[in-house]
């Protein structure tokens, strides 16, 4: 568990330098002859010098690099494992071309022993056999190889076999060997310890005397013209379509570097050793820490509401950030470009509080970033938290929405209820209106009178059935 957390912590860190510019830095007094090539800080995470970073490359022996990961994570106890040359693992390096120990069938060697002959040495024989002790077959030991690289986030490599033989689909790119490298260096310091050896005394087995192998690191052996006195390892490669590949770490005055350079052109004169030497010079010399943000200093303020001690709150970088600049380079040539998550906070504040980052950079390049947080505490009023809880109620879309139904429903109800009376109204009959004359109708009544006295009828109005008897006035 330790080991998956570990993992991920580096992971997250080495992708967080690679948003970093793959060219910091220009080298204008040297040429740097590789196909692809890198500085790096191991102390800071960031690139001074980058050259086609992800630019798929043959990786030669640096794909040793990653199978002495697989083993130190595999084997608790170098010193007690056991790793024998089998007939399989002794047919299968035949013929391949690669560096070899020599191991007979049978030969039995310690695991530490093993694990050196293949980093100083890139012993194939030390190698093919450690894979079957490990994983049970060379294939096994391969998946194993690629399983870490997805692991570890590389994405722009993958393996065919654990020696760098040549094979078109065995590639890798120079920030995957970064990433790979450093996680090997930060996790398991005997890698360091082997690597940086120009000289190893190997013990005596069960079918030969004590052995001492060379490295292949120029850099690190005091009897070449390459030594280097401040390099620490790591590991140098070849094939002829990988070209001459290197890969060194150098430590001086409390400043750790890495530098990678593959497909460089091969000759007499060992280019690689001498560029990485001239950028590792370029890199002690020109460079140095430089303390860019304090913790103690603010660099930006928020609007605060609901408050009425505050109106605003200081923000200040959660760390400090330090960054490896060129010596001439001071604050007035450095820029800090701070991004508020908001346009203001409510109270209340917790000191502490993200509320944004701050970018760094110089000379038109981002060198770090790191978040902006509240430099104290601020406490709420409860009154302006209440009229602000009312205003956001009364402003929301959703009061809105309900607002607005609510004036259509009682439009609707009003028109309905007019609707409703209009359709209940009653016609009326229109009678018209005959103004009454006293005289005329006595004078009407005696005529009739008379004409019943003389019909021999009763009186008028005795006779229901008499139709002058309807009190009608016509």
């Amino acid at each position: 568990m330790k080991k998956r957390i570990f993992s991920l912590v580096l992971i997250i860190c080495l992708l967080f330098s690679a948003v970093l510019p793959a060219k910091a830095f220009e080298i204008t007094a040297f040429e740097v002859p590789a196909e692809s090539a890198a500085l790096y800080s191991l102390d800071t995470g960031e690139f001074l010098y980058g050259k086609n970073l992800d630019k798929k490359v043959y990786p030669a022996s640096m794909v040793q690099i990653m199978a002495a990961v697989v083993i130190l994570e595999r084997v608790d106890d170098l010193e007690a494992f056991k790793v024998t040359m089998t007939e399989s693992a002794y047919n299968n390096i035949l013929g391949t071309g690669s560096a070899i120990l020599h191991l007979k069938i049978g030969e039995e060697l310690n695991g530490k022993d093993a694990l050196a002959a293949m980093l100083i040495s890139s012993a194939g024989d030390a190698i093919y056999a450690y894979c079957e002790a490990v994983a049970g077959s060379i294939e096994g030991f391969v998946k194993m190889m690629n399983d870490k690289a997805v692991e570890l986030g590389l994405s722009g490599t993958h393996f065919t076999n654990p020696i760098g033989l040549h094979d078109n689909n065995n590639y890798t790119t120079v920030r995957d060997i970064i990433t790979l490298t450093s996680y090997a260096i930060e996790k398991h310091p005997v890698f360091s310890e082997l690597t940086a050896k120009s000289r190893y005394k190997m013990a005596a087995t069960n079918m030969r005397d004590e052995r001492t192998i060379v490295t292949t690191n120029y850099m690190v052996d005091t009897g070449t013209n390459y030594y280097y006195t401040y390099c620490t390892g790591t590991k140098t490669g070849y094939t002829d379509e990988a070209g001459r590949c290197l890969t060194a770490t150098a430590s001086y005055n409390g400043y750790k570097y890495l530098a990678v350079l593959m497909n460089c052109p091969s000759g007499s004169t060992r280019i690689e050793f001498s560029t990485a030497r001239q950028m590792f010079r370029w890199a002690f010399n020109g460079f140095e820490y430089k303390a860019i943000l304090d913790t103690a200093s603010p660099v930006a303020e928020m609007p605060v509401r609901l408050s009425m001690e505050y109106d605003h709150v200081a923000l200040y970088p959660e760390k400090q950030l330090t960054s490896i600049l060129p010596n001439e380079a001071d604050n007035s040539t450095i820029i800090i470009k701070p991004t508020l998550s908001y346009k203001s906070v409510n109270a209340p504040v917790k000191k502490g509080d993200v509320l944004g980052t701050a970018e760094v950079v110089y000379a038109e390049q981002v060198i770090g970033t790191v978040n902006l947080v509240a430099g104290q505490d601020i406490d709420s009023n409860a009154m302006l938290v209440f009229f602000d809880f009312i205003r956001r109620i009364v402003t929301s879309t959703a009061f809105t929405v309900i607002f607005i139904l609510l004036i259509l429903s009682v439009l609707c109800f009003v028109a309905y209820v007019a609707y409703i009376n209009s359709k209940g109204k009653k016609k009326t009959r229109k009678v018209r209106y005959i103004p009454y004359d006293e005289e005329k109708e006595l004078l009407h009544k005696e005529k009739i009178r008379k004409k019943r006295e003389k019909a021999g009828r009763p009186e008028y109005g005795k006779d229901e059935n008499d139709e002058e008897n309807t009190g009608y006035f016509n």
